[in-house]
């Protein structure tokens, strides 16, 4: 069965990226490409457990097995060595992103405590939105008996178009919740 956030890309975002954007030709709509998930543990230096407790998070929160990512140079202050285990991450691509997107707009982001919207200037310049999470208990998939230590995470949204106009209105279509400016 198709994801509904891709039906809903297929049957209602992509006439209107069209008109917005007085496109006519399919291949150069903008569209999402992939969405990393990095939780780093810098708590793993001392306690292998963290690690484990996070990389079980991430598999029930993205449903795919997250890689467990290395360090890259040794950090004297830190007492990290190079190649020792301090994270892990998911790339999602096709079906289980659009799942993932799903639930990240309409469970985990409302559930935030305090939530006054996304920063619409989490884009890198090249069309691609970052946005962090402080605790991964806003998804509900993990049980919040199992999962005591909060741990943050950042997910990463990767899109084919170069600017951020474009990509942040691809984005606004999906359902992300922006901050807008009401001061007056």
């Amino acid at each position: 069965m198709e994801p509904r956030l891709l039906t809903k890309y297929k049957q209602e975002i992509i006439p209107e990226l069209k008109k917005q954007l007085g496109r006519e030709n399919p291949m150069s709509i903008p569209k999402l490409e992939k969405i990393v998930v990095n939780m780093g543990v810098g708590s793993a230096i001392n306690e292998k457990k963290h690690l484990e407790e996070a990389v079980e998070a991430m598999s029930l929160i993205t449903g795919q097995k997250p890689v467990v990512t290395l360090a890259k140079k040794s950090i004297a202050n830190f007492h990290l060595r190079e190649g020792q285990a301090i994270g892990c991450k998911v790339t999602l691509r096709g079906a289980r992103m659009y799942e993932f997107l799903d639930r990240l707009i309409s469970y985990a982001i409302p559930r935030v405590r305090d939530f006054r919207g996304l920063n619409p200037s989490g884009f890198d310049g090249r069309g691609n939105y970052n946005l962090g999470l402080t605790e991964q208990l806003v998804f509900p998939e993990l049980n919040p008996d199992k999962f005591v230590r909060p741990q943050g995470l950042n997910i990463t949204m990767v899109t084919n178009v170069p600017s951020d106009e474009e990509a942040r209105l691809l984005l606004k279509l999906f359902g992300m919740p922006y901050k807008t400016d009401n001061k007056k």
